[in-house]
């Protein structure tokens, strides 16, 4: 993929299952700063899923009908998974599908995740 990416952007990422056994392409939202020169092609993106039941922290819900979830392209009521985050090679992204408007809250949630909110 060429287009300049940045987080934020809902992309279509060759990504493993929870299981590691298989790569299924699955939307994601970009989390780390696309432009970071590190010494790796990578990127960590958080994976959707749309097993909303499986609420919790880090675990943020967006309604397909909402104006967040359209803005997204979701085809179906989903949550960003920040405690499954995952790294990704930047040849394994797809497509950018969207833009994820809720980004204050993936930051509050990656904050809870990581335990950065302890002093």
């Amino acid at each position: 993929m060429t287009k300049s990416l940045r987080r934020g952007d809902v992309v279509y990422v060759g990504a493993p299952t929870t299981d590691g056994l298989e790569i299924r392409r699955r939307p994601a939202v970009v989390v780390q700063d696309p432009h970071l020169s590190t010494a790796f092609p990578n990127l960590i993106v958080a994976p959707l899923t749309t097993k909303v039941a499986r609420r919790g922290p880090g675990r943020i819900f967006v309604a397909v009908a909402s104006p967040e979830g359209q803005e997204m392209g979701l085809r179906r009521d989903s949550l960003i998974t920040l405690d499954n985050l995952v790294t990704v090679g930047r040849y394994m992204i797809v497509s950018v599908h969207g833009w994820c408007p809720v980004m204050a809250e993936v930051d509050e949630g990656l904050r809870t995740i990581l335990g950065l909110h302890r002093p």
